[in-house]
């Protein structure tokens, strides 16, 4: 069966089954209920012994309820998926699929919250008003370049962890991709030339990451829309009004200033990190055949890759990547996002940063060493769940050095606890599932 055909059964089953279970997740209580009287303690008058407490201390509210576990998943629908901006009802669907990874993945209680509010600074007065109720907020499918306008804000204005999947969730896998990809071609990331074509909320993250994390900034190369980005490009000004985060990188990406073809942007290229539009044909073959000898070529638009992974081995390319699981070598931000969470919610993170991704990525990379690299095996896949609790342990350590944790535990202490909640989550999936309570689809 052909990618089309694949596309179109799996397309005509999702409708299906969601019309059957009408949604992917519920609220169920976690508590036992064996006669009228427990509600004398779960609610009232019991429960007003536990509002008096957090009252008088706002922070117990991440011990007395459920809030240490549960994080919002919010969007204005204005950038979903490969469907753009088609309002928060429809946008509906996705974030509930995310809850249900967060949930399967990494044991974290993830509310779908699509919002009315296109504004950005509405939209950050509405996520301010909802930081009571939440220990962290998974921001996702906004447009360009008001998601980073949000995220800035909300990083300095609240005190949970704010998350944005579409920059830092692809920016620190396409990391841990890039790591081992090195690896096997016998690079170092410094002194790497690379090539990020489509300049959106994706790449500007992942090339802000790739930098921290040790790239030569003048060895980057930005391709958007009107060419090959470089410090002298008579749009430079309008840039730095508009997207001051894209004129950043202007400023200090192609220290050769290379510029003209975007296509000589591709000569002696290393790497080429395309997440533009869904393809194929948007990479053609005879731009990966400028590139040197075991070029990386992450071609990450979905649901249909910038180039087909055969025709860029066609062309030259040594290592390929995609964002579509049934190709090999998948960068999938679901193998990043509910470890993130389950580290920053397990020592109660007040924010998550750069550092925080970088170890994550680290990890990832280190997992699949482990396994055993080759061309077709740069990361780990979303069955091996064994390095989610790895990631966890890490990212909370890592927030623990950095004096953002609100708890302090050995790494021993916060790798056992996230391991408990990941195996926990999953085993009650599938005790519904065996006692019929979740039945299968018919």
């Amino acid at each position: 069966m052909n990618e089309e055909k694949i596309t179109e059964e799996v397309s005509k089953l999702a409708l299906k089954y969601s019309l059957f279970y009408g949604g992917k997740v519920e609220i169920i209580p976690k508590v036992p209920i064996q006669c009228l009287d427990d509600f004398l303690i779960w609610y009232t008058p019991g429960v007003a012994a536990v509002s008096e407490a957090i009252k008088n201390n706002k922070e117990l509210s991440f011990d007395y309820t459920c809030r240490w576990n549960t994080i919002a998943i919010i969007t204005d629908g204005s950038r979903v998926l490969g469907l753009g901006d088609i309002g928060p009802e429809a946008s509906m669907p996705v974030m509930e699929g995310k809850a249900l990874i967060y949930k399967y993945l990494g044991g974290v209680d993830a509310i779908p919250l699509p919002i009315n509010a296109y504004d950005p600074d509405k939209m950050i007065e509405v996520i301010k008003s909802l930081q009571p109720a939440f220990g962290g907020i998974n921001l996702e499918d906004i447009v360009s370049p008001k998601c980073f306008y949000i995220v800035d804000r909300l990083r300095e204005e609240i005190e949970i962890p704010v998350w944005h999947d579409d920059q830092q969730g692809t920016a620190g896998v396409t990391l841990a991709s890039l790591i081992n990809s090195l690896k096997l071609t016998g690079r170092k990331l410094h002194g790497t030339k690379i090539v990020f074509f489509g300049v959106g909320a994706a790449n500007i993250a992942s090339a802000r990451l790739i930098i921290k994390a040790g790239a030569d900034p003048g060895d980057l190369i930005l391709i958007d829309s009107k060419g090959i980005i470089h410090p002298e490009r008579e749009d430079l000004d309008e840039l730095k009004i508009k997207n001051r985060w894209k004129y950043e990188l202007a400023i200090k990406t192609n220290k050769e200033r290379i510029s003209g073809d975007f296509i000589n942007a591709f000569d002696s290229a290393d790497v080429l990190i395309s997440a533009s539009k869904s393809g194929p044909g948007v990479i053609k073959k005879e731009w990966i055949s400028r590139m040197n000898d075991k070029a990386i070529v992450f071609a990450l638009a979905n649901p249909v890759p910038e180039i087909w992974p055969w025709e860029a081995k066609d062309a030259g390319a040594y290592i390929v990547a995609t964002g579509r699981s049934d190709f090999p070598n998948q960068v999938n931000n679901s193998l990043i996002f509910p470890s993130m969470f389950r580290g920053v919610l397990d020592v109660r993170a007040k924010a998550i940063v750069d550092d925080m991704v970088i170890v994550a990525a680290e990890e990832l990379a280190k997992f699949a060493e482990e396994k055993g690299l080759n061309k077709d095996y740069i990361i780990p896949n979303m069955t091996e769940w064994e390095v989610y609790p790895r990631v966890a342990c890490k990212v909370g350590e890592k927030a623990t050095n950095l004096g953002l944790a609100r708890r302090k535990f050995s790494i021993d202490e916060i790798y056992k606890r996230s391991l408990e909640i990941i195996k926990r989550s999953r085993e009650i999936l599938s005790a519904l599932i065996k006692a019929n309570i979740i039945s299968l689809p018919r």
